[in-house]
């Protein structure tokens, strides 16, 4: 494990999706309430929220392969939500389309980590900073103004027109910051996404968040590599990069 302070960085880009922000919690809470006014007594939101997660990345497969053009993580999220539907045996068309809708944005009113916040703001005073997210940029814009990521542009897969982990999501990122790869960190708690980014020669920095999936994870606890730096938290990061509280 490097030193931070030692590292030439210019840059931190962040996944966001179980690192910035708690998205099981928040769709367990969107979802608790779609079931209460829509009846739905065979829905149990947390066996919900999972099984909706599930298609996550098969359906950003699709795309990576080049079986399918890019398409917005909006559009695959609303895909999923059907099958997820179709699981519990809720037909979709038995349901108001508005209703649906606004159940699908439940991804862009995710509440963060509550260190994220201030650890974000600590850092955004020695780097630019900016999510490498699957998720498109009107929901990383939604997300950011709800919960006051404080980033300094919105960057990742619709931009790079590529989901991780392909390296083009990386390698796209880095030039559209006119970055070489070694002077941007990647931080996330998904070992395989630091893993893919190291492929890319980018640094690496690991913060587990061990209650992603539920007090029953049983991955990305710990690091599985020698990351360059590993935290505790966003604030524990902005201690080691040297970042001050003012």
């Amino acid at each position: 494990m490097a030193d931070a302070m030692e590292l030439d960085l210019r840059a931190l880009l962040f996944d966001v999706f179980g690192t910035v922000v708690d998205w099981r919690s928040g769709v367990i809470g969107e979802v608790t309430e779609f079931a209460r006014r829509h009846a739905l007594t065979t829905i149990d939101p947390a066996t919900f929220a999972d099984v909706w997660r599930s298609h996550y990345s098969p359906s950003m497969e699709e795309v990576r392969s080049g079986r399918r053009p890019f398409t917005r993580l909006d559009v695959l999220h609303r895909e999923s939500l059907e099958k997820t539907l179709a699981t519990f045996d809720v037909p979709v068309a038995s349901l108001p389309a508005d209703a649906l809708a606004q159940l699908n944005l439940a991804w862009h009113r995710l509440d963060p980590w509550p260190d994220s916040v201030p650890g974000l703001t600590r850092l955004k005073g020695r780097y630019i900073i900016a999510p490498l997210s699957n998720g498109n940029i009107r929901l990383m814009l939604d997300m950011a103004k709800r919960a006051g990521l404080p980033w300094d542009a919105i960057l990742g897969a619709e931009t790079a027109q590529a989901y991780k982990p392909a390296p083009q999501a990386y390698l796209r990122t880095a030039e559209i910051l006119d970055l070489p790869p070694e002077q941007i960190c990647m931080v996330a708690a998904h070992n395989n996404d630091l893993a893919a980014a190291r492929l890319c020669g980018m640094r690496t920095a690991f913060i587990p968040r061990p209650t992603e999936h539920g007090h029953q994870q049983t991955k990305d606890l710990v690091p599985d590599q020698d990351w360059d730096v590993v935290a505790r938290d966003m604030l524990d990061l902005a201690q080691q990069f040297g970042c001050s509280q003012e």
